[in-house]
């Protein structure tokens, strides 16, 4: 079969896409999926790269988001059978994640532990769901399953153009919430307020935080009027600071990650004074790849889809994520 295999380390040019690996059989408490979506994530691009403390067994097929159909059921699997069109969860319970610690979805096949199945409902394409779980799902987890964000909230969204920053504008959104997105790109501004959101700021030219103390009031007021309700800051770095000094009292940042530095300046004196909210959320579970199915299915959110390629350019697929070049996810259909 068709595969993307990560070799060694480094950069892209050590991933190639080969014609000759084998079909994986079906093993105990496992099924095979013909893949047919599969989406990258930034975390894809760390795997290239390699990551302090984490050893990648390779040559490894990378890929953590995919969906597809049963085509084999092995041994002990009850509940599932060949055709049945799934999601997967790309947590493997034993091993760790799909894509890093075992062959991921870059395959025309895969191999996957039945407890990693999520049925996909009628109305989902396969390009939807492979979208959705490391970016869509964190955004989920995040937003709704955390009860985070009600109407008329105002919202500051860093990184908004990525897949979980698409994720958390159309979440914000669906809950009546107040969009301030914040971009590097002039050329994402249009698309970012096509997708909803009330404001958009080039962060290149504006500083999004003494934006917001202008225009909603100085949060160094003790009050609770002045400054945003939610910062959602997954970039962590530089950024970690304005967040905090643009919210009001009471307000919450909201964390899911640190892209541009996990040990950003801190000043706890804003988190004290007033009485914010630091709320952290890992990963994705089942329930929240569920609850996203079926607001898809019910037509009341669609994941941002930038391109969807074949197998063959899956490479230059993860080059568009690495260089920041997409709205929302990249797709590839083996």
């Amino acid at each position: 079969m068709k595969a993307l295999v990560l070799r060694q380390h480094g950069g892209l040019e050590n991933l190639d896409v080969v014609t000759d690996k084998p079909i994986p059989q079906a093993i105990e408490g496992h099924v095979v999926i013909r893949v047919r979506a599969s989406s990258f994530n930034y975390h894809d691009v760390f795997t290239v790269r390699g990551m302090p403390g984490i050893k990648v067994p390779l040559p490894v097929v990378i890929g953590l988001d995919m969906a597809g159909e049963i085509s084999e059921v092995g041994p002990g699997v009850t509940g599932w059978k060949a055709g049945d069109a799934v999601l997967v969860n790309p947590l493997n319970k034993k091993k760790g994640l799909m894509g890093e610690m075992l062959d991921g979805g870059m395959a025309e096949y895969c191999l996957v532990a039945a407890d990693q199945l999520v049925a996909m409902p009628s109305g989902v394409t396969f390009e939807e769901a492979a979208s959705l779980p490391v970016a869509y799902g964190t955004a989920h987890r995040m937003i709704v399953t955390h009860n985070t964000i009600k109407k008329g909230d105002r919202v500051i969204i860093l990184g908004a153009s990525g897949g979980v920053g698409t994720g958390c504008v159309i979440l914000c959104k669906l809950f009546g919430a107040e969009v301030i997105s914040c971009t590097s790109s002039p050329e994402k501004v249009d698309a970012l307020k096509k997708l909803g959101s009330d404001e958009v700021l080039n962060i290149k030219e504006t500083d999004f935080s003494k934006w917001a103390v202008e225009k909603y009031g100085k949060p160094q007021r003790r009050s609770y009027d002045g400054g945003v309700d939610v910062v959602i800051n997954f970039t962590g770095g530089d950024t970690w600071h304005p967040s905090l000094r643009c919210l009001k009292r009471g307000g919450k940042l909201l964390v899911c990650g640190a892209t541009a530095g996990y040990d950003p300046k801190e000043d706890l004196r804003y988190i004290w004074s007033f009485e914010l909210n630091i709320i952290g959320s890992n990963s994705f579970y089942d329930e929240d790849l569920k609850g996203l199915m079926t607001l898809i299915a019910e037509g009341k959110m669609k994941p941002v889809i930038d391109k969807v390629l074949p197998l063959e350019q899956a490479r230059e697929g993860l080059r568009l994520i690495q260089d920041r070049e997409v709205i929302g996810k990249v797709v590839v259909a083996p």
